[in-house]
């Protein structure tokens, strides 16, 4: 294929830098002739993944998220293909990651993971598997000296060109980052954040990329990936034991791993869960305003054990299930680990 220069025009577009180099493709970012809007362009460099790029350009032409890069327009029969993809202004998770190591705000962290998160809902809703979640494929449309006032809408998941639909596997042009493969077993994607059974060859769901999910969780909150059994708090003591909770049924065997991308929203976001309780409400810590968090003076519900954006306690005691001593909270009628039927607590 022919090399690109600063200057040539794709389609309307006239590229202006390339920002983005993958094992199979570039990207560019490029402005229209015209009306001067600005997006990225992939262009595959080997004519081996012309096909991959389409079926890439589809799979996110479906995808209609805020959370999702969006996709303009696409021609895999032009001279050269290509893909145009709404342009992200803003760093990667990757590199806010490696910019601020483990002094990556708790509740930045969280709000990045929901956006993560709910992009995943909707590509798992539409029958896609990403297959290669990772920080370089979250792109934060913030600037990153502002990261403590990132919002869900700032957060924007991309190449989605490992997707797997029904099985089977498209390989695509990388965005942003660099593709692992394993040599012997022929798998795509990033093997440090890949899951066992991804690793293994089997058949994926969408709980593949909550695996991966709680690699990114335990990243940011420590700056480095988990190795072991240690929990985030063990690196960090000031993660509040609902994300040690959440890491650990991500980073879980397939049984035991969360079942969704929503039910791991729900376990990352103290006080969105509402029910029967099983146990009477904990009062909150003595001189604390039930309607503040005493740390950071922001707003907070009723029973919230834990400041969405500071990560405080806000209760005396966080309720333990009695058979694993997971950390429970007091609308659970189950333990979302082990099953155990908590009613008879009440």
């Amino acid at each position: 294929m022919a090399v690109l220069r600063e200057g040539d025009r794709i389609h309307n577009y006239l590229l202006e830098a390339r920002v983005g180099r993958g094992s199979f493709g570039d990207v560019w970012r490029a402005k229209h002739h015209v009306f001067g809007e600005v997006v990225a362009i992939k262009i595959p460099t080997d004519p081996q993944y012309v096909r991959n790029l389409q079926r890439e350009g589809v799979a996110i032409h479906g995808l209609r998220h805020p959370n999702i890069v969006r996709a303009v327009d696409l021609d895999p029969y032009a001279d050269p293909p290509y893909l145009i993809m709404e342009f992200v202004e803003g760093p990667s998770l990757r590199e806010m990651i490696d910019s601020l190591g483990p002094g990556f705000p708790i509740p930045a962290a969280v709000v990045v993971l929901r956006g993560i998160l709910r992009a995943l809902s909707a590509a798992h809703d539409g029958g896609l598997v990403h297959r290669d979640v990772k920080p370089a494929n979250v792109l934060l449309q913030h600037p990153a000296e502002k990261i403590d006032s990132i919002t869900e809408q700032s957060v924007k998941v991309t190449d989605f060109g490992l997707g797997a639909v029904s099985g089977q596997t498209m390989q695509s042009v990388m965005q942003s980052g660099s593709l692992a493969d394993d040599p012997g077993k022929g798998i795509a994607g990033t093997w440090a954040y890949m899951s066992p059974e991804q690793k293994d060859g089997s058949p994926l769901d969408g709980r593949s990329d909550l695996y991966s999910c709680g690699i990114i969780l335990f990243e940011m909150l420590t700056g480095e990936r988990p190795q072991g059994f240690d929990l985030p708090s063990a690196l960090q003591s000031n993660v509040p034991p609902h994300l040690d909770e959440a890491f650990r049924r991500s980073y879980a065997r397939l049984d035991r791993r969360f079942q969704s991308a929503a039910e791991m929203l729900a376990a990352i976001s103290p006080g969105a869960r509402r029910g029967k309780n099983f146990d009477a409400v904990i009062p909150p810590m003595a001189g604390a305003d039930a309607s503040k968090c005493p740390s950071c003076a922001l707003p907070i519900d009723s029973d919230d054990q834990f400041c969405i954006r500071c990560g405080s306690q806000l209760v005396a005691a966080v309720p333990r299930c009695p058979a694993c001593r997971a950390y429970l909270h007091h609308s659970d009628r189950f333990c979302i680990l082990c099953g155990k039927d908590l009613r008879v607590l009440a």
